[in-house]
């Protein structure tokens, strides 16, 4: 077995299919299997995935959903070399996996290669904010991490122990990125589509709320919590800037919270923490050049700062342990990779299959 795709989904119904059947259309060309990682769908997901040639996975008490957890999820069932990674409302390009096998065939200290993410929905704020801020990841050739997924050396992942952290609810792909580049291991963007992005249409308030209630927004302090006392600990520090402006900002709320608190003249002190709020809005307002991007980009700083000590605090499980799961029908599990069970003895693919 070469590649294995693996698609987490957690309600896509949406999209699952597409997917689905882009994946079937880019693994043709090789020896490939597609796994659905599921967190656990409420809606048609599972329903439309077991209409593909497909397996299917999903995670059971006391596992909780994750965006560490689904990709951890598949890559404890796969068998490829390989390891793609893509979400369940994405399309994979159809020729992307022959070019990135072929990249890496001849590049053999990179752990992984990507392309371009295609954002479609940029109706939504939160997607013209990303596509807009020309990230260093998100450029051609050398990245420190591949957000969006892209294809992994099955190699370099066990060199690491596990492919994704089950605890972190966002910023797992960074985590892996730190962790094989604390190996020595590169990773790459090519100048080409990887996959297409569709994402969330719902309001994009509404969606910093939705993030909040799910711990997405959580992520960050979860990462610092699990690389603290880390070789790599600096590394973190040094590649994450918005750590610096998550800082400001928290300065800029406790600074704020003084003033009403210490100021006896009440209605002065409300005054002047407006006044200074307005001043941040419009200074965003001017250089996003937009009223409307510029105040949801403060209004997101002040959620991703308030949750990160929110996340750090959160307790953690083992990432090596095997993820409580079980199948939907399909293929039995015959031959899954080794790792520890929650004793840190060693599990040999044990499993629930239904169906």
């Amino acid at each position: 077995m070469i590649v294995s795709v693996i698609i987490k989904t957690l309600n896509e119904e949406r999209r699952i299919g597409r997917t689905i059947e882009t994946a079937l259309a880019a693994i043709a060309s090789v020896d490939g299997e597609i796994i659905v990682a599921d967190s656990g769908s409420s809606d048609r997901t599972i329903e439309i995935a077991t209409g593909y040639p497909v397996r299917i996975v999903q995670i059971m008490p006391p596992a909780e959903p994750s965006c560490g957890i689904g990709p951890q999820l598949g890559y404890q069932y796969a068998k490829g070399s390989y390891i793609c990674l893509i979400d369940g409302d994405m399309e994979l390009d159809e020729t992307f996996l022959g070019e990135a096998l072929d990249f890496l065939a001849k590049n053999p200290k990179v752990a992984g290669v990507t392309g371009h993410v295609e954002e479609k929905m940029l109706d939504s704020l939160e997607y013209t904010r990303r596509v807009t801020r020309n990230a260093p990841e998100a450029r051609t050739g050398s990245i420190d991490r591949m957000n969006g997924g892209g294809l992994y050396r099955r190699a370099a992942v066990e060199s690491v122990g596990y492919f994704t952290d089950r605890n972190l609810h966002c910023h797992e792909e960074f985590d892996l990125g730190v962790r094989l580049r604390s190996k020595g291991w590169l990773l790459h963007r090519l100048d080409r589509r990887f996959v297409s992005h569709y994402g969330h249409s719902i309001n994009s308030y509404r969606l910093l709320v939705r993030r909040w209630r799910t711990k997405y927004l959580f992520g960050i302090g979860e990462l610092l919590r699990a690389s603290a006392g880390q070789p790599y600990w600096k590394n973190v520090l040094a590649d994450l800037p918005e750590l610096k402006l998550w800082a400001l900002v928290a300065s800029w709320m406790l600074a704020s919270l003084a003033v009403l608190v210490m100021v006896p003249a009440k209605a002065l002190a409300g005054s002047a923490v407006l006044v200074l709020a307005a001043a941040v809005v419009t200074a965003m307002s001017i250089r996003k050049r937009s009223f409307t991007m510029g105040l949801y980009t403060v209004v997101a700083w002040l959620f991703h700062t308030t949750a990160v000590p929110f996340g750090y605090l959160r307790p953690r499980r083992d990432p090596r342990q095997w993820i409580e799961s079980r199948e939907l029908g399909g293929q039995d599990v015959e031959n899954a990779p080794a790792g520890l069970d929650g004793d840190g003895n060693r599990w040999t693919g044990v499993c629930q299959r239904v169906g």
